[in-house]
């Protein structure tokens, strides 16, 4: 390791203090789709950051992660499966109390004791009922986000799922940020981060975990939002939701395009890892395509996603990696990035893969865990080329979802990648080095090569995943997989799950059975907490706040127009009360009148009646 660091140093002429510990950046999409960037294959919608820094680097074929955001979340932070950190059942809702166990140590808090400087920048969905469970308390130095699984793009305030409560949710640490209300999240977030590395102190490493909400839907009454500018440049693309989907990816795509030129004009692109990847499957909206399923299923289309590492310490970039890898072995690949000791991470699921990634070396991991789910009644597990399911996640839709975005209006336009901004500083960074390569007598360590038309179109070819013609109506009865009945297929013959062998290799099922019961004995039982009213953003003037710490919202200063709705809201109810009570008073007053009126009339009848009786 200490080798890997002096041979950056003499390759790119950087500090050695700067080659110790280089930067970790991460880039995590949000429900994006395997075939919603361009080089899988897709020419619907282009990403010419993502897939330059795909080209340039090394695409991550076969990268799993769990199938929903919190689960994912959790297991790249911890570096565990999800069924040891309870976080296996569902994703953390806006009024439930529970988060992850504050007594997990995560990513942040282990590279921090290590000397990085750690900001968090996007979506958090890990808990907040409790301040103790948001990012600032859990080892990032700063936070710019929201705590919700998703919020509106322009409003930032996020309606519950499932009911009615409502509340902004949009935050500098602990404060709540009302400057951020009327501007495009991914627009705040990009800003953020080039902030971040802009006033970055490069005496010290930084982690920077770019947590994007793009292309996730906002609230379910404008569920796909992005400004009509980049709307309108998807005018090809006929489905309109698709077509909004498209420009909240093309936003995502330049936002990684300016965060690398940002790390390139800081000087610090040059002791950088990036990797890009998205947290789970695509829903409704995205292509999956060719997998099937999708998000929150244990399909493929759910759990392998797209990724793309790039790091100038890399020894065999620029190609396409079919070795197995899952989300929980970042933490322990970062550790050996960077040179730490791996001992310091406890009790992890995950692997060291960076030999595996830089070297093009065998993987270490030859099975995973999709998940096991005791309350639902359903898991899934691979061992070798084989994968085994049973049971449904309850959301399941056994179809394949997507298109091959392969149309004669669409095109693939590989001078949009060459002259993007991630080419672009790559390509800076290379010709740097050949500069002093030049004007040096030392011996160049390899070879960095700009690449051109043919090397992407050799790895874009490498890299599309292709199942064949297929109608699943028309196979055999016993080979079909409704998940009626356990199924197994082969992964790797067969990447689109379309032929079950269950029943052809009841051996295999057995093997599989027996492994996969091996991990149930030790599951975390799930944490999901039923909701809490008192989470109500009713009650916290109209955010979603840590409804557990009583003295909270005392932090937050809350501007005028929040405070105006809140006042008028009073208003409102003072007014109707007491013009009730008028109302309610001068009926009585009338009843009370007429009453009165009736005994005097009956008085002077009785009286009457009294003197004129014989």
């Amino acid at each position: 390791m200490v080798l890997r660091w002096f041979m950056l140093h003499l390759l790119f002429g950087v500090g050695l203090m700067d080659t110790q510990k280089p930067n970790i950046i991460v880039i995590m999409a949000d429900d994006m789709g395997f075939n919603d960037a361009g080089f899988h294959g897709s020419d619907e919608i282009p990403t010419p950051n993502i897939d330059a820094l795909a080209y340039n680097g090394v695409i991550l074929n076969r990268h799993y992660t769990q199938a929903l955001c919190s689960p994912s979340r959790a297991a790249f932070l911890t570096g565990k499966y999800p069924i040891h950190t309870g976080m296996q059942h569902f994703v953390v809702l806006e009024m439930e109390p529970w988060g992850l166990r504050l007594n997990e140590t995560i990513m942040p808090q282990l590279l921090k004791q290590n000397g990085y400087t750690t900001h968090a920048v996007g979506k958090w969905n890990l808990g907040f009922f409790k301040k103790e469970y948001t990012p600032t308390f859990r080892g990032f130095d700063t936070h710019y986000g929201y705590w919700q699984g998703f919020h509106d793009y322009y409003t930032h305030m996020n309606k519950a799922s499932w009911s009615t409560e409502i509340g902004y949710d949009f935050r500098r640490n602990l404060d709540v940020d009302y400057d951020a209300k009327g501007k495009y999240s991914t627009t705040l977030f990009t800003n953020e981060a080039v902030k971040l590395i802009k006033e970055h102190d490069t005496t010290n490493p930084m982690f920077l975990y770019l947590a994007h909400i793009a292309p996730h839907t906002g609230n379910k009454e404008e569920p796909l939002q992005a400004p009509d500018e980049e709307i309108a440049k998807f005018a090809h693309i006929k489905d309109p939701e698709r077509r909004i989907y498209a420009a909240m990816v093309s936003m995502l795509d330049q936002s990684v395009g300016t965060v690398i030129a940002a790390l390139r004009e800081k000087r610090m692109l040059q002791n950088s890892v990036i990797l890009f990847f998205s947290d789970n499957g695509a829903s409704d909206f995205g292509s999956n395509y060719p997998f099937r399923g999708k998000k929150q299923t244990a399909w493929e289309g759910g759990n392998r996603n797209l990724a793309a590492i790039w790091s100038p310490l890399i020894q065999k970039p620029q190609r396409v990696s079919n070795r197995l890898i899952h989300i929980i072995d970042w933490l322990p690949t970062f550790y050996s990035i960077a040179g730490l000791n791996k001992t310091e991470i406890p009790n992890t699921d995950g692997l060291d893969m960076w030999e595996s990634i830089s070297e093009d070396k065998e993987s270490p991991r030859t099975e995973m865990v999709y998940n096991i789910d005791t309350i639902r009644k359903w898991g899934a597990i691979r061992q070798g080329d084989w994968k085994y399911i049973y049971g449904s996640t309850g959301k399941e839709k056994n179809s394949w979802f997507g298109n091959d975005g392969k149309k004669k209006e669409y095109s693939y336009d590989v001078d949009q990648i060459l002259t993007s901004k991630t080419a672009a500083a790559f390509a800076g960074l290379i010709t740097d080095q050949q500069i002093k390569d030049k004007h040096s007598n030392r011996r160049k360590r390899r070879e960095l090569k700009i690449i051109d038309k043919n090397d992407i179109e050799t790895l874009r070819t490498q890299a599309i995943v292709t199942c064949g013609p297929f109608n699943f109506e028309d196979q055999l009865e016993e080979n079909k997989c409704n998940l009626q009945l356990p199924c197994l297929f082969n992964i790797k013959e067969d990447p689109c799950e379309r032929v079950n062998l269950a029943k052809s290799r009841p051996n295999i099922v057995r093997k599989l059975e027996k492994l996969l019961m091996d991990y149930r004995k030790n599951i975390v039982p799930a944490l999901n907490e039923d909701r809490d009213p008192r989470a109500n953003p009713i009650n916290w003037n109209n955010t979603w706040s840590s409804w557990i710490d009583s003295d909270y919202v005392a932090r937050s200063k809350v501007p005028n127009s929040f405070k105006t709705t809140s006042t008028m809201n009073i208003i409102i109810i003072v007014v109707s009360s007491i013009t009730i009570l008028f109302i309610v008073f001068r009926l009585s007053s009338k009843l009370s009148d007429t009453k009165a009126k009736k005994r005097e009339q009956k008085r002077k009848a009785e009286a009457f009646l009294s003197n004129n009786s014989v």
